[in-house]
């Protein structure tokens, strides 16, 4: 152990560090493998992607997860043998990647892993008096360490917990580091599973910066699609939205929660947004006899007005630039309602900031396990725990 704790302190030290961020979301898709190196820490650090790579996930993975995500009745054996059996499996799959970059596991310094949301409940979801907020990602650290001899960093959700936060979202501390621009107001959305994003004040002033979620970005879309178009686990480039109408009355409906009155920062996950969600409000609105391919029209405009509302409500002016990720900035029909919507707001993604868009989130996981190494003080003020975060694994 002494050995361990001693080159933990050799890596902290370091001028630079290779760091592996990865990243699986809500969609339960793919791991996202990001190979960064990284110099500095806090405003002044400096992160480069030398590889990255989507590794799709097996149908086999993808069904072991689905018995127990977003879900209060689970078999709970399952669910034991689930948490070491998920990070075997990304250790494999990091393992895959690094043989085929031609780099040695011993060439890492540190492997950051969110591991895999299983629920998500923040008091403002569960409603339990006597609890507070709650998270659980499984895919264990030490397996995952063991498994390819390299340091992990994880369960980095929980001290944002108790800290006070709700475990998510955490883009605010990595896009603050990396993509904070004096004098330009920033728009960081993220369009996943659900859609959050990062408002970046142009002042550099950290306690005026935060992240919220502000509803379902993709989830319930990619479930309708699951539950009714065969062998297709998502709208791929909106292809079946296209097809259809948007029906007012159930949009009106969907947009018809408590959530979205409420202030940010917040968070939510598809525990509430869900094909039941959907349901009961096709039910209010007697649309259930409505077409799959209106209801996908109708799911793509409520993601998009969503995230329009609250960015308006966040910026009473169009003095910004908004940057997009995640695999929503792929659906064409959804991109298209918010620049329909915000047609004043230059729309940019964060390719332009140097970080494909597809590796961000992994890539922030990396910034906040190397923030865990060596971060200084960074004062977010009061909406948002001033704290590093991560677990450290050795191997």
């Amino acid at each position: 152990m002494q050995n361990q704790i001693a080159k933990l302190y050799h890596i902290a030290n370091k001028e630079e560090k290779i760091i592996i961020g990865l990243m699986s979301g809500t969609s339960v898709d793919g791991l996202d493998i990001a190979l960064c190196k990284i110099k500095g820490n806090g405003g002044s650090t400096v992160i480069e992607i030398l590889e990255f790579e989507t590794a799709t996930y097996k149908n086999d993975f993808k069904a072991e997860i689905k018995k127990v995500f977003s879900t209060k009745n689970v078999d709970l054996e399952l669910l034991c043998l689930l948490n070491p059996w998920v990070a075997l499996q990304h250790a494999d799959l990091v393992l895959d990647a690094l043989k085929k970059w031609n780099i040695q596991p011993s060439d890492v310094d540190i492997i950051a892993s969110h591991g895999q949301t299983i629920y998500h409940a923040p008091k403002s979801l569960h409603g339990r008096e006597k609890f507070g907020n709650a998270t659980l990602q499984i895919g264990d650290g030490d397996h995952l360490a063991v498994a390819t001899g390299i340091i992990t960093i994880s369960d980095f959700r929980q001290k944002h917990i108790a800290a006070g936060g709700e475990g998510a979202p955490l883009a605010v501390y990595g896009d603050y580091f990396l993509f904070s621009q004096k004098d330009e107001n920033r728009i960081m959305l993220n369009i996943g599973g659900i859609a959050n994003f990062t408002f970046l004040d142009g002042s550099l002033d950290a306690s005026k910066m935060f992240s919220t979620d502000v509803g379902p970005g993709n989830t319930i879309m990619d479930a309708y699609v699951q539950q009714h178009f065969a062998g297709q686990y998502y709208d791929d480039n909106a292809a079946i939205a296209m097809q259809g109408n948007v029906n007012e009355s159930l949009l009106t409906a969907l947009k018809n929660d408590i959530f979205f009155t409420q202030g940010f920062p917040k968070t939510t996950g598809p525990e509430l947004f869900n094909i039941a969600y959907l349901a009961a409000a096709q039910h209010k609105t007697n649309t259930t006899l409505l077409s799959h391919y209106d209801v996908m029209a109708t799911l793509n405009k409520f993601s998009a007005m969503i995230i329009v509302d609250a960015i308006k409500r966040t910026l009473p002016n169009n003095d910004f630039t908004v940057y997009s990720s995640g695999g929503g900035m792929h659906n064409p029909l959804l991109m298209a309602h918010l620049k329909e919507a915000l047609p004043n707001i230059n729309f940019k993604t964060t390719n332009d900031l140097n970080i494909n868009p597809d590796a961000k989130e992994a890539v922030l996981f990396a910034v906040l396990a190397n923030e865990c190494l060596c971060g200084s003080d960074t004062n977010f003020g009061e909406s948002t725990p001033s704290v590093r975060m991560g677990k450290i694994s050795f191997f």
